[in-house]
């Protein structure tokens, strides 16, 4: 039995016409109808009863016509699957992140892809949460690593949250340390704290003012309007003090002290948001899945 076979005992069972059948698969209806029987032949049974201008489905052929169909169709999946992954010696990732996931999270996930697929071109925009939503629902990206809850709902796009991320105090160890010196430090304790601040619009700066509000304060600002790479820098120059991700402290190498911030501390929330109406491309979903198994 031979998928062509199918193709075309479909063609006539929903024609219900040999030389229609046979113009809808594009090929002559002789060759058409030697191949329906040699269907018949190989199933040991009839599927059409054919009278003049009258062609209908015997009971055999009514058995057999939903598993041709599903046939072909789980034919024509593999056979999509198969040239979709195929395709994946070439081809791009559009991948939006905020500035501190470049720095924490990413290094390690993108060298992992592009290990494994060296064809792929990698496209990586750094934004703040609202700028890369606002890109991926117009649909300048496929996939975006954004902070939840999102600035603003958006029913277009779908989210699955991919960790839990503790932020620490980082500060030059030339510095006083902050807190009095303690463990881990309270948002009380930055009060009165010089602090590097970064830019409008990022969600590391929203988070931490507004913590700091919540303590029935107004954090001190140094230094302020830098990302991530610039923030660091400045603290590790000694200008002051920054709220950041633990990841970032973690990469970011000598120069800075890490302190931990005492229970409750502060955390943020991770999502990985690709548009709900449109399915990211294929390599695309293979980078969302090596994310989503890290």
């Amino acid at each position: 039995m031979q998928l062509q076979q199918l193709q075309y005992f479909v063609a006539v069972a929903e024609t219900r016409h040999f030389t229609r059948a046979a113009e809808t698969v594009h090929v002559a209806q002789p060759s058409l109808s030697q191949q329906i029987k040699a269907l018949e032949r190989e199933l040991g049974a009839d599927l059409f009863l054919r009278a003049r201008g009258n062609i209908t489905l015997t009971d055999a052929g009514e058995a057999l016509l939903p598993l041709a169909r599903r046939i072909l169709a789980d034919a024509d999946t593999a056979r999509h699957e198969v040239l979709e992954l195929a395709q994946l010696r070439r081809g791009r990732v559009r991948l939006g992140a905020t500035p501190s996931l470049c720095t924490g999270l990413l290094p390690d996930v993108l060298r992992a892809f592009h290990d494994r697929y060296p064809g792929v071109q990698l496209m990586i925009e750094e934004g703040g949460s609202h700028d890369l939503v606002r890109e991926l629902a117009r649909g300048a990206l496929d996939l975006a690593l954004v902070v939840l809850p999102l600035p603003t709902a958006s029913p277009v796009l779908t989210t699955v949250e991919l960790l839990r991320e503790d932020l620490v105090v980082v500060s030059s160890p030339e510095s006083p340390r902050p807190g009095g010196g303690r463990r881990a430090v309270r948002i009380a304790d930055l009060e009165g704290e010089r602090m590097v601040m970064f830019r409008h619009g990022y969600d590391l700066r929203e988070l931490t003012v507004a913590a700091c509000r919540a303590e029935g304060f107004e954090p001190d600002f140094a230094v302020e309007g830098g990302e991530m790479d610039a923030v660091l820098g400045f603290v590790r120059a000694g200008l002051g003090m920054a709220v950041v991700p633990r990841m970032v402290a973690a990469r970011s190498g000598r120069g800075l002290r890490v302190t931990p911030l005492a229970r409750p501390g502060l955390h943020r929330t991770i999502a990985l948001a690709h548009r709900s109406d449109v399915a990211p491309p294929r390599a695309a979903r293979e980078l969302q899945r090596m994310l989503l198994e890290r």
